[in-house]
């Protein structure tokens, strides 16, 4: 392995047969826990309450607490780093859509937009258990 080819951490993935069109393999995480969220907010230090006190989040007309965005885009940030080697990763971003609710499950996937001279486009989503989309993103990475 050398700084420009790196390994991924996904059994049987290559970077590097990918072509414009194909699809990267498929994560589906473990179900969202009220405890995610809250760990995340601790860490992160926003308490909003929002995020954790089912009354607070229906005060603002929501059914119950809802996860913290960044959460699910820190996910899909390790997701790619597993993938392609985090010193790959030249431009991430991401764009929030639906909540996320305790219990949902999410799988995040991506497909190659473009490719040219080593540098491949990704167009990323994860993914709801119900089919809506959390998240939209997209990531150059080096290959």
């Amino acid at each position: 392995m050398t700084k420009s080819q790196p390994a991924s951490a996904i059994a049987g993935f290559d970077p590097a047969a990918l072509v414009v069109g194909d699809s990267i393999p498929d994560f589906e995480d473990k179900p969202t826990s009220r405890t995610d969220i809250v760990r995340y907010q601790g860490a992160s230090g926003d308490m909003n309450p929002i995020h954790h006190d089912d009354g607070y989040a229906a005060l603002g007309g929501y059914s119950s607490a809802f996860s913290v965005g960044m959460l699910q885009a820190g996910v899909l940030g390790t997701y790619l780093a597993d993938l392609f080697g985090p010193a790959s990763i030249m431009r991430f971003r991401t764009q929030f859509r639906e909540q996320v609710w305790p219990g949902d499950t999410l799988t995040y996937r991506g497909t190659v937009s473009a490719l040219a001279d080593g540098v491949m486009e990704l167009e990323l989503q994860a993914v709801r258990q119900n089919g809506g989309v959390h998240i939209y993103g997209w990531a150059t990475v080096r290959v």
